[in-house]
């Protein structure tokens, strides 16, 4: 078999953006995802930092992951790699079963990042965010509790920050029927009563 004939696709991704890549009915052949800018794939070879885009050829996020899963189908047709299990490739949903890490795995333990790590955390306690995973950086999903109605999801910081030295807005997250948890959470005037920084 050659990459030429060798038809894939992206599965559903995970919360943190990780696409399963697939081929025929639904066998795994591995997994790609963005990390920052970087784009990696993650096979049963192990893990494979690809680079960035090209300049003039970032395309769409979507984009850039099937042109990463083509370097898997490739690997995988010259034999290189063999088929996984979707959960050896994808982020199962964290559970708060002990401390958190102030960083996630793949942050470098450098003190800009453990300064800008714990800059957040105290933000994201004064807005009342439980964080369930280390801090990812500004552009990778974090999986997060709201503490005023139990919303549980994924939230870039880069979109929960104020703006400008602003606050943050007071829509917090999508609706959820599993935590009965309308959209934007409490409502407007709800959050402004119960996070003291909207007060002043």
């Amino acid at each position: 078999m050659t990459t030429t004939t060798l038809a894939y696709r992206l599965g559903d991704p995970d919360w943190e953006q990780r696409y399963p890549v697939l081929i025929g009915t639904d066998t795994v052949i591995g997994g790609v995802f963005r990390w920052h800018r970087d784009w990696l794939t993650l096979t049963s070879g192990g893990e494979h930092n690809l680079g960035r885009p090209e300049k003039g050829h970032r395309g769409t996020p979507k984009a850039a992951a099937l042109a990463a899963a083509g370097q898997v189908a490739a690997e995988y047709a010259a034999g290189h790699i063999t088929a996984m299990n979707l959960a050896d490739v994808t982020a199962a949903v964290p559970v708060l079963d002990g401390p958190v890490p102030l960083l996630h795995p793949r942050m470098p333990q450098t003190l800009r990042n453990i300064e800008t790590a714990e800059t957040v955390a105290a933000t994201q306690a004064q807005f009342r965010w439980r964080p369930y995973t280390g801090f990812p950086g500004s552009d990778n999903h974090q999986w997060q509790e709201c503490e005023l109605c139990g919303w549980q999801g994924p939230r870039y910081w880069s979109h929960q920050r104020g703006r400008n030295g602003g606050l943050p807005s007071t829509y917090r997250h999508p609706a959820s029927e599993e935590f009965g948890a309308p959209a934007g959470c409490v409502g407007d005037a709800k959050v402004r009563e119960l996070i003291t920084a909207y007060q002043q």
